[in-house]
């Protein structure tokens, strides 16, 4: 059974940081890429960032020097990061965690609200 549970969103100033927590059955966590996504309500789901299971990064531009993705398989954590620093309005978005590339068809959950207040 496939489980994503993102959560570490909240409202926070531009220039704050904040942390991303993703638990991830392992059926999804082992075998695969893990990314980051956002979506703004209107938009198309866009890719943030991923981590290759051997602990390879790749950032969107638009967040290249700000976002540092992770992954912790310890004690059976399976459990993906995002660490957000220097915040802008203009991340504000759902976040949601997933494998990279994402399977078809695909499972999501709940996401994470980020609000960035100007």
């Amino acid at each position: 059974q496939v489980q994503l549970v993102e959560s570490g969103g909240g409202l926070v100033q531009a220039g704050g940081s904040l942390r991303l927590s993703c638990a991830a059955s392992r059926s999804i966590f082992s075998r695969n890429a893990m990314g980051w996504y956002r979506q703004v309500r209107g938009k198309q789901r866009e890719l943030v960032a991923f981590i290759t299971s051997g602990g390879t990064t790749n950032y969107a531009d638009f967040v290249k020097g700000r976002f540092t993705i992770s992954r912790d398989r310890r004690n059976a954590a399976n459990t993906v990061y995002l660490q957000m620093n220097t915040l802008k309005p203009e991340d504000t978005a759902v976040y949601y965690c997933n494998a990279y590339p994402v399977a078809t068809p695909a499972y999501w959950g709940q996401g994470t609200q980020v609000t960035v207040s100007s």
